[in-house]
C-alpha cells in the first residue's frame, strides 16, 4: 500500500512539474485588442459595432460597384487571408471583408453561440449595417458554408456565390491541423487556452498548405498573434466543439444562382470528394480544381485562383 501511495506521488509530482515547465516555455497571456490592431488594423481598417462586438472590417475599392464582393475566411483565419485577392479586385470591384467572430480582431460571440445559424444572422446584420441588398458573396472552408447557408435563406440578397474549399457535407478529414485536434479533446482543451505554442501555429498552417515552403514566418506571427487576441483561444474550443448540422446540406441544390466552385486538390482537411458533392448537386455551377493547392488556395497560390475567378465575375 505504502509502494502505491508513493507512485501516486510520485506520478502527480511529475505531472505538476511538466505542467509547470510546459507553462513557463510555452505560457502565453491573451493579448489586447488595441495592441493588436496597432498593427493588423492599419489605415484600410475599420470597426463596427454589430451584435454587441466591435467587428473589424475592410471596405475597399470602387465605392460606385452596385453589387459589391463580399469575402467570409475560415476558422482560425482573419480578413487577411484574401489581402492578394483584394489587391487586385479592388481595382475595379468595391470589396468588403471582415474577421468574423471567434477570429481575428473582432473576438468572441457574447453568447458563445457558434452555430452557423448565428453566424448567418452575422452576416445579415453585417450587410444591413452597411445597406447592402445585393452583392457576390465568397466564402472559405468555415466561411463558404456560412455563405452557402446564408443564399439559401436570403437568395435575393445574392448575385453570384464562390465556395472555396466550403464546409458544408459531411467528411473525414485525411489530416487536421493539431490546434483543432486539441481543441475537440475536452479536458484537455482547457490548457489551450493558456498554452498555446507558436510551434503549434505554424503546424497547423502546414497541414492545410499542399508547398510547405510557402509557410513564412510573417504568416505564422500573423496567425499566431491573433489567436492570442482576448477571448479567441475559448472561442476556437467552443466553435470547434459546437455540434456540426450537416442535415441543411440537402438545401444546397435548392441554390440556383451562379456558383464558382475552386478547390485545392490537395486540401486534406476537406478532401476534393466534396468540391464533387457541389458540383454534383448545384444545378448552375462551375468547378475549377487547382492541381497545387491545398485547403486555402486564395491564400496560398492567389494568382491562380484569381485567375478563376475574374473569369466567372466575366461570364
Amino acid at each position: 500500500m505504502k509502494t502505491l501511495i508513493k507512485i501516486i506521488k510520485i506520478t502527480l509530482t511529475s505531472i505538476l512539474v511538466i505542467l509547470i515547465v510546459t507553462f513557463m516555455f510555452f505560457g502565453y497571456s491573451d493579448k489586447d485588442v488595441n495592441e493588436l490592431s496597432q498593427k493588423y488594423a492599419p489605415y484600410l481598417s475599420q470597426f463596427i459595432e454589430i451584435d454587441g462586438m466591435n467587428v473589424h472590417y475592410r471596405d475597399e475599392g470602387n465605392p460606385r460597384d452596385s453589387i459589391p464582393i463580399v469575402l467570409i475566411h475560415g476558422t482560425g483565419s482573419s480578413l487577411h487571408t484574401f489581402d492578394d485577392w483584394v489587391n487586385s479586385l479592388k481595382k475595379d470591384k468595391r470589396i468588403l471583408r471582415m474577421d468574423i467572430p471567434a477570429f481575428g480582431l473582432t473576438g468572441p460571440f457574447p453568447d458563445r453561440n457558434y452555430s452557423i445559424k448565428n453566424y448567418v444572422a452575422f452576416i445579415e446584420h453585417f450587410l444591413a449595417s452597411k445597406e447592402i441588398d445585393n452583392c457576390i458573396l465568397a466564402g472559405n472552408s468555415l466561411g463558404g458554408e456560412i455563405a452557402w447557408q446564408f443564399t439559401v435563406k436570403n437568395p435575393e440578397k445574392v448575385n453570384k456565390l464562390i465556395l472555396i474549399d466550403a464546409s458544408g457535407y459531411p467528411f473525414k478529414p485525411e489530416s487536421m491541423p493539431i490546434a483543432f485536434t486539441i481543441a475537440r479533446i475536452p479536458v484537455i482543451n482547457k490548457l489551450l487556452t493558456v498554452i498555446t505554442p507558436r510551434f503549434m501555429a505554424k503546424a497547423s498552417i502546414e497541414n492545410v498548405y499542399a508547398d510547405k515552403t510557402k509557410v513564412t514566418e510573417s504568416l505564422v506571427d500573423r496567425y499566431f498573434e491573433l489567436t492570442l487576441r482576448s477571448g479567441n483561444r475559448q472561442a476556437l474550443i467552443d466553435r470547434m466543439t459546437t455540434k456540426f448540422d450537416t442535415i441543411k446540406s440537402s438545401n444546397i441544390k435548392n441554390i440556383q444562382l451562379p456558383t464558382l466552385i475552386i478547390w485545392g486538390e490537395q486540401d486534406k482537411l476537406i478532401p476534393i470528394h466534396n468540391a464533387y458533392r457541389f458540383h454534383d448537386d448545384l444545378p448552375n455551377d462551375t468547378l475549377v480544381i487547382l492541381k497545387n493547392s491545398g485547403h486555402v488556395p486564395m491564400e496560398e497560390n492567389p494568382k491562380e485562383s484569381l485567375e478563376a475567378v475574374l473569369q466567372f465575375l466575366k461570364n
